[in-house]
């Protein structure tokens, strides 16, 4: 007798695997049930200004042009804030920085930054628990191996790279980092000069970990120091023939070894045959880097979305980046989004897509893009909060709906911007809108948590605001 009809153990493994379908995010994986590849490229100071799909006129970058056209582009993603470890800090930990444990580059000497504190819940380690083999290649800078902020305790499997953001301001470095083992790189000086560019090993390093993993789900955070200065690369290319200057003719042709090399990227991922089942971030780490009067900002009018501010600053201009979403089949093409999401939202959003969930005592402030990726609505929340202690004045931002509101220190008055009617921030109506104000005020004052390393400071009483070296360098385009 033929019975139609299954075992109780396979009935209950069957109703097992379709409740766990049933509940598991809308579409979320690739046929077969595999869990996606999750790939964050982050670029340190790239900005909306340097790349085609933005509207850069002198800058060649065809791939991610391409890529743009093959996913979404945002106008409106949020770094975590102006500077680079904290912006890092808070795409990693899916926390704002109000809550995140680095609001600042502070540098620890001989090498590193501050590092991320013992029983930080991150991102690579959220996936790491749920199957995944991670990586960071690039530039770490959120700690030193032998502290709490080693990418290698912090969830990460391998590392290579630069772990110091200092040490990765040459781009002919005397050694770098394989896991915590350090290597020489003979022939170069470390200034400028060498046999070896770092960005030919970090690119190769890339394609050769994705190409060891390719069977299993993986995360893997690229982060890329190109564009960020001293402008140092080992072929100008196409630029040569140009009237340029040096540093004109390096800088272009840094974004577009950029874009050479995530164009590789995407190609393995074809070429292994695992690009549908791939999802790729792009992003900058934080707005624009110069002033619109300096050489390089002038030159290749970065300034030309209109928005104002630079790195180093809470207005638009220091804070949307440059960021596409690429997932073939899953991610529209040719989508242009002007809603807004921010750095920490990531983690939350790898989480849904590899079909997890942070830690139950743990909160993140990002809430997950899945649905919005695919082509909904972006997810509603009360507000975006942004705050930075590079020197004083400690800097506040916050936004809510189309508002945003801007302090220039704890006892400097709130500056108020219609984002919608006023994208460049070029009218404050603060003096128009008491009530708005004083929800801007409530809101700065709610949305972080006081910490003894990062308290609200303003600038010294009769002493005009000072930059320091690097800062100055960096809004002359140096």
């Amino acid at each position: 007798m033929i019975r139609n009809e299954i075992s109780r153990r396979d009935f209950l493994r069957w109703s097992t695997l379709s409740a766990a379908a049933l509940t598991s995010p809308r579409r979320l994986r690739a046929a077969g049930g595999k869990k996606p590849n999750i790939i964050f490229v982050l670029s340190d100071d790239l900005a909306q200004g340097d790349l085609g799909c933005y509207g850069q006129k002198l800058i060649k970058t065809p791939r991610l042009d391409r890529m743009a056209a093959e996913g979404t582009r945002f106008t409106q993603a949020y770094c975590g804030t102006s500077v680079c470890a904290p912006s890092r800090s808070s795409l990693i930990t899916g926390l704002h920085a109000g809550h995140c444990p680095i609001r600042a580059n502070r540098e620890i000497q001989p090498e590193g930054q501050m590092p991320l504190p013992a029983g930080t819940v991150t991102v690579a380690q959220i996936l790491k628990d749920a199957g995944y083999a991670t990586a960071c290649i690039g530039k770490w800078g959120m700690g030193m191996f032998d502290t709490t902020g080693s990418p290698l305790k912090v969830g990460f499997d391998h590392f290579f790279g630069y772990n110091c953001q200092r040490h990765a301001h040459s781009y002919f470095p005397t050694y770098l980092y394989r896991d915590d083992r350090r290597f020489e790189l003979p022939g170069n000086d470390g200034k400028g000069v060498g046999k070896t560019y770092a960005q030919n090993l970090i690119a190769n390093e890339t394609l050769d970990w994705v190409r060891k993993h390719k069977d299993a789900p993986f995360f893997l955070f690229y982060s890329v120091t190109l564009p960020h200065g001293r402008f140092e690369i080992d072929d100008v290319g196409q630029y040569a023939g140009t009237d340029w200057t040096p540093v004109q003719k390096n800088y272009a042709a840094m974004v577009s070894r950029l874009d050479s090399d995530i164009g590789r990227l995407l190609d393995l991922l074809k070429e292994l045959r695992i690009d549908d089942n791939t999802i790729v971030f792009v992003a900058g780490d934080n707005g624009s880097s110069f002033a619109p009067n300096a050489e390089l900002g002038r030159h290749f009018d970065q300034a030309g979305n209109g928005l104002r501010g630079f790195k180093r600053t809470l207005y638009e201009g220091g804070l949307r980046q440059a960021a596409i979403v690429r997932w073939p089949g899953k991610v529209p093409a040719g989508r242009v989004s002007d809603e807004p999401w921010a750095f920490w939202d990531f983690l939350p959003t790898a989480a849904e897509l590899a079909g997890t969930k942070p830690p139950a005592s743990f909160k993140p402030d990002g809430l997950s893009l899945v649905s919005f990726l695919r082509g909904d609505s972006a997810p509603k929340r009360e507000y975006f909060y942004w705050e930075l202690h590079e020197q004083p004045p400690s800097l506040q931002a916050v936004r809510f709906g189309d508002w945003k509101a801007v302090r220039q220190g704890p006892s400097s008055p709130i500056e108020l911007y219609d984002l919608k009617t006023d994208p460049g921030e070029t009218r404050d109506l603060a003096g128009q809108k008491p009530d708005l104000v004083a929800r801007a005020e409530a809101l700065m004052k709610t949305a972080r948590t006081d910490d003894p390393n990062w308290p609200l400071r303003d600038r010294p009483a009769g002493k005009p605001q000072q930059k320091n070296r690097k800062a100055k360098r960096q809004a002359a385009g140096q």
